[in-house]
Formats: C-alpha cells, structure tokens, sequence
C-alpha cells in the first residue's frame, strides 16, 4: 500500500518561509513523477510545482523565485521550500506522485500565511 506523508505545514507570517516535506513508503517501483498542489478554500486545485525523475521542473508562475522543490530518491522523499510567503499563498499543500501508472495523493498540510 502506497502513502504520502506530508509535514511542515504552520502558520507563518508575510514574508516568512517554510519547507515542506512528503515521505513516499509502500512502492517498490521507482517515483516516476512527484509534485506538490495546493487548495485555498473556495478554490479548485492547483498545480504549485512538479519534478519529474530526469530531473525537469516546472513551476506554477505564482511561485516561480520563491519556491523550490526538490527530491532525494535514495530516501523516497520530495521537498518544497517556500520563501517570501505571500497571504495568498494559504492552502492546504498535497503531495502527489506517480508510481506504476497509478495516482497517488497525501492528506495534506496546512500552510496559513497570515500577520
């Protein structure tokens, strides 16, 4: 049984930053493809950013300059650091992977930027 497991989610003020982390555990295939969405209330969905395993990034603009994702295959981990946190970016944080053409989702962590 596959799981995602995010941590690092808090309340932060403007300005502030956080890093984000997501344990990958159940799967003895290899990470194909792994990212990070978020959720605002009222709000569909939305891509943050994604890395794939050659290594190709792609970031949401909103956060591009401000966010970096990263992963560590050797411990079926991904990373996002999130610095100059703005207001709008409140919302619950998922992480996702793709693993043996099936979608796999966290439960999320709440990131709550506020002053």
């Amino acid at each position: 049984q596959v799981q995602l497991v995010e941590s690092g989610g808090d309340l932060v003020q403007p300005g502030g930053s956080l890093r984000l982390s997501c344990a990958v555990s159940g799967s003895d295939y290899r990470t194909y493809y792994m990212g990070w969405y978020r959720q605002a209330p009222g709000k569909q969905r939305e891509l943050v950013a994604t890395v794939a395993a050659n290594g190709l990034i792609n970031y949401a603009d909103s956060v591009k300059g401000r966010f970096t994702i990263s992963r560590d295959d050797t411990k079926n981990t991904l990373h996002l650091q999130m610095n100059s946190l703005k207001l709008e970016d409140t919302a619950v944080y998922y992480c996702y992977a793709y693993i043996a053409r099936s979608n796999y989702w966290g439960q999320g962590t709440q990131v709550t930027v506020s002053s």
